[in-house]
């Protein structure tokens, strides 16, 4: 019986000193480099998830809203635990995959965590400062907060306001703002997308949109040349890749002024 206590002891101690160890290790780890992706459809993703895009992502890791495992390596879909998305099947490959993979690159030995709460068919309006969307991306982020600093903001919207560009600017640029302040970071990198060139009709919103970085400071816009869609409206596989690409290189650019 005495052995037994003593074997016991023992082992109550090793497992302390083994949890005491990942402890101090977890806390020398850097912060993590968080990244929040916002938009509507080509933000959550509508292109088909290929063979190359099944792997999870080194070093990137996607928030999940489980308080007992926030955090697991980042796996397409990536908008599967938006908090407004639609039904599951309709979220595939988004910019964000390709996004993450160039920023966990170019940022060796930086972990790299993405909120991805993006929702398809919504307008901008939808995503004004207080209303539902808007308050779900922040308060998501905000827990993710608690595990590392936000570095930016990817934006991909735009499909539905189309028609009413003229009206687009002041919007976004209260949209940026707002973030900003509710982050209290006022330099916070923000980087939004041109829309598909496949319909003429969108050619006025993606030259109103190129002079987002000469409205408000510390933005940044890709372009989508040399890109095709699935559908008129819908990025393929390819043009998502491409465009995550383009997102972080832009972003590379912004965060290199801090």
């Amino acid at each position: 019986m005495k052995d037994k206590k003593i074997i016991l002891l023992v082992w109550v101690g090793l497992l302390f000193q083994c949890n005491s160890m990942k402890q101090v290790s977890e806390s020398k780890q850097e912060p993590m480099e968080i990244y929040l992706c916002i938009g509507q459809s080509n933000m959550a993703g509508r292109a088909p998830i290929e063979t190359q895009d099944r792997d999870s992502l080194n070093n990137v890791f996607l928030f999940t809203n489980d308080e007992n495992k926030p955090w697991e390596k980042a796996a397409n879909p990536l908008n599967k635990y938006s908090t407004v998305r639609k039904h599951i099947d309709m979220q595939k490959l988004g910019p964000s995959y390709g996004f993450a993979k160039t920023m966990a690159q170019s940022r060796q030995g930086k972990r790299i965590g993405l909120v991805v709460n993006a929702k398809g068919g919504t307008s901008i309006e939808e995503w004004k400062p207080g209303d539902t969307l808007y308050n779900e991306a922040v308060n998501q982020t905000k827990k993710a907060l608690k595990h590392g600093v936000l570095k930016g903001i990817i934006w991909h919207q735009g499909e539905t306001n189309a028609s009413r560009y003229k009206a687009y600017m002041p919007k976004i640029t209260e949209l940026i703002e707002s973030l900003r302040k509710d982050f209290n970071a006022p330099n916070l990198p923000f980087v939004a997308g041109q829309l598909s060139p496949d319909k003429p009709q969108r050619n006025d919103f993606n030259q109103m949109i190129l002079e987002l970085p000469t409205k408000v400071k510390n933005t940044g816009v890709i372009t989508t040349e040399n890109t095709a869609t699935i559908d008129n409206t819908h990025f393929d596989s390819a043009s998502q890749r491409l465009l995550g690409e383009r997102y972080a290189i832009e972003m590379l650019k912004l965060i290199s002024k801090e």
